[in-house]
């Protein structure tokens, strides 16, 4: 499992086998009930393209989740949500650069372009995203000393986000995720909530990486192991 004070370790992995097992791979069309949400992560500018830490090919997941979201009643968005001189940006950090690492009382902490600063632009969700139904945002990254990647725990493991709660609050068994990037907030997404024990699946072509040093492979490596299901958005019923 992805463990958060092991991040450069997982950077330097010897990238694994980018194929989930076979039996992890949805084989039939999935009908999300009542019981299922949809978790949209950090489709935000910063993260598209022209941001300061843009995602390859990120624009093209914002269709394809805009497909799939017409098939849940339930859908929360996420946005980092980062105080200006956040404890993540390489530019607080004398003499580093960013994807650089840095100890911290937490753990090891990678260091990344200035980005989702509060009430920029660049945080703001992108404007080609149509899910008019979102019931929820949950804002993470905002505590100036501590990174959140998870959409249920900051990066010292021990800090909720209350999104657990309200899932379970809603009777919410499974979740779905999508967005940006794979190998960071989505997976570390995906791997808290099968903790918080939730049926997890992610929708592959809804997600893009970043894919540094092995880390794509590595994180769907870890999700596997935890017994998260690996799907496409074509195996999510969706109704014309």
């Amino acid at each position: 499992m992805l463990v958060r004070r092991q991040v450069l370790a997982m950077l330097g992995t010897t990238a694994l086998a980018t194929l989930a097992p076979t039996a992890l791979l949805a084989a039939a069309s999935i009908k999300p009930d009542d019981a299922s949400a949809l978790l949209v992560i950090d489709v935000q500018n910063c993260f598209l393209p022209g941001g300061s830490l843009a995602v390859k090919e990120g624009e093209q997941v914002v269709p394809v989740i805009n497909k799939i979201s017409k098939a849940f009643a339930n859908v929360v968005l996420t946005q980092d949500w980062h105080t200006p001189g956040h404890v993540s940006f390489a530019s607080v950090h004398a003499g580093k650069k960013p994807f650089e690492t840095v100890d911290l009382p937490y753990g090891k902490q990678v260091l990344w372009p200035d980005h989702c600063v509060q009430g920029t632009d660049g945080a703001a969700l992108s404007k080609d995203l149509s899910i008019p139904h979102a019931e929820l945002i949950i804002r993470k990254g905002f505590h100036k000393d501590v990174d959140s990647y998870s959409a249920f725990l900051e990066a010292d493991g021990k800090t909720s986000t209350g999104l657990a709660g309200y899932l379970k609050g809603r009777k919410i068994k499974r979740v779905f995720v999508a967005g940006l990037a794979t190998d960071f907030c989505v997976a570390w997404t995906a791997l808290d909530a099968r903790k918080a024990g939730f049926e997890v699946y992610v929708v592959e072509d809804a997600c893009r990486g970043i894919d540094t040093q092995g880390s794509l492979a590595k994180a769907w490596a870890d999700m596997a192991k935890a017994g998260v299901k690996r799907i496409q958005s074509a195996d999510i019923a969706v109704s014309a």
